[in-house]
């Protein structure tokens, strides 16, 4: 690299870096926003936001920045895809020539629209009154179109939202990937409940006080590697993981004290987006090596440890007399066996983050089919409470009573984040893939668990993925970690093991 060569990119990197310094600043009003934010503050936040937003993109198509991206592309330092320095250049160059497509204006209201849409959405929810909501969802489906044509598209304008959350993968891949897997799930799933077993779903519907949930849920988040020095676990309306800065990595869940489940698996959920983000390379932040690869393969690392560590029997033959120690009134009575079929029950539910293993994906193939239907003007907004019934019906044979428990129970819309359910279904089969993996590579993982020792797969998952950030695609990561394309064989056989004992299926 030649000096005049390796100034620029060090210009580039600057510039780059205070953009994410300014982002950053952006996401700890988020979190706020989410969380402790006063309720008349509400306009004033979005447009704190809105500003930071405007001024983030500002940067990012600033022509003297574009300038020194495609003199770096051009020079043969960018030749060679593997090294830092090229992934750097074309994955900034890759973002950039994305965001120079949309246009400031469009880019400042779809934020204001987010923030404004998730505080009703707040409200609507709470009130169970879609009306107050869909306003909010009707501007931002305008928006979302309108962000489409600006971005462009080969096939379906849900391309070009689906590439912001899981690059460069396409609508008709990710419909043929779930189709394909809902022909497997449906007869395993209609299977498990002809099969006349059920567990004792009572026991996990005692008395868990909520405070002695928080304690026993961080000791856990704790034991899987979440490092708490660097993050926090806060109450919120709807999990989630956020990210403040290269040491700043926060995790939320909202608690019932008369069920178990709610808080503890959002912990280890959320959590396992921790451990991702805190293993990303530091030193690189504001620059993609320091992005996750996608957010399907983000969701791969919560998904692994909620479901294929969390709901394990090994995981409890250690951590049941934990929880036992922590609500002796609760759970004293109780075997590891009868806990371990309650907390893997399989049943049609209403509430996508309560679901189980089994049918979770088929909560994500309704959301995924309203959203084309909603971008392609098949189901306007005044429609889609009844649509959404409708599919609970088909799909999951429910029709939830109201709709807190529907159309209202996700965040995602109400903050623009159309594109991005598919991304969960993609997680899981990443998941089923990576772990199957590094069972092969490590050994008796469920050894390792019934000692309490996760340290293992952490190091495996950070040497694996983490650590590359977004040097691979999804795809390439898969392949690279694993050796073969992504298929949802692993993530069946994985469902198969665990229920056909269970309820004894052949």
């Amino acid at each position: 690299m030649t000096n005049n060569m390796a100034q620029l990119y060090q210009q580039v990197c600057d510039h780059a870096r205070q953009t994410a310094m300014i982002a950053s600043i952006e996401s700890v009003l988020g979190w706020d926003d989410h969380t402790y934010l006063p309720a008349a503050a509400g306009d004033y936040r979005a447009e704190q936001i809105t500003f930071l937003t405007g001024q983030v993109h500002q940067r990012w198509v600033d022509k003297a920045f574009g300038d020194w991206l495609d003199t770096l592309a051009a020079d043969h330092l960018a030749t060679h895809p593997a090294t830092d320095t090229a992934v750097v250049i074309h994955r900034l160059k890759r973002q950039r020539d994305r965001r120079i497509k949309l246009p400031q204006s469009l880019v400042e209201e779809l934020t204001r629209t987010a923030v404004l849409g998730q505080l009703a959405w707040q409200e609507a929810r709470a009130q169970n009154d879609y009306a107050k909501f869909r306003p909010y969802l009707q501007k931002t489906i305008t928006l979302k179109k309108q962000q489409a044509e600006a971005l462009g598209f080969n096939d379906h304008p849900y391309d070009a939202l689906l590439d912001e959350f899981e690059p460069e993968e396409q609508t008709a891949n990710v419909g043929r990937v779930l189709s394909g897997l809902r022909e497997q799930l449906v007869p395993l799933v209609a299977a498990i409940l002809n099969s006349g077993r059920q567990p004792r779903m009572e026991i996990l519907k005692r008395n868990f006080p909520v405070e002695v949930q928080k304690t026993f849920g961080q000791r856990a988040a704790e034991a899987i590697g979440y490092d708490f020095k660097r993050g926090r676990l806060d109450v919120t309306v709807h999990p989630f993981c956020a990210t403040l800065g290269p040491h700043d990595c926060r995790i939320t869940a909202r608690y019932d004290e008369n069920f178990f489940n709610m808080a503890f698996f959002a912990v280890m959920h959320e959590a396992g987006h921790g451990i991702y983000e805190q293993a990303l390379p530091a030193d690189y932040y504001g620059l993609p090596l320091c992005e996750a690869a996608s957010m399907g393969i983000h969701e791969s690392q919560s998904r692994m440890w909620e479901n294929f560590v969390g709901r394990s029997r090994a995981f409890w033959r250690h951590y049941l007399p934990v929880a036992q120690a922590f609500f002796p009134q609760s759970l004293g009575d109780v075997s590891l066996e009868d806990f371990y079929f309650a907390i893997n029950d399989v049943r049609p539910s209403l509430i996508r983050v309560e679901a189980d293993e089994a049918t979770y994906n088929l909560h994500i193939l309704i959301r995924f089919e309203l959203e084309l239907a909603m971008m392609q003007g098949d189901v306007g907004v005044d429609d889609l409470p009844s649509a959404w019934n409708d599919k609970y019906r088909q799909y999951l044979g429910i029709t939830p009573p109201r709709d807190a428990e529907g159309v209202l129970q996700d965040m995602h819309w109400s903050g623009g984040l159309i594109g991005y359910f598919p991304t969960y279904a993609l997680g899981n089969l990443y998941a089923a893939q990576f772990f199957a993996q590094a069972r092969n590579e490590l050994g008796n993982l469920d050894g390792m668990f019934e000692r309490g020792e996760f340290e293992p797969l952490r190091l495996w998952l950070r040497e694996k993925i983490h650590r590359h950030g977004k040097r691979f695609t999804a795809a390439e990561l898969v392949e690279h970690v694993t050796g073969r394309p992504l298929s949802y064989e692993p993530l069946m056989m994985h469902l198969y093991d665990k229920f056909r004992p269970l309820y004894g299926l052949d």
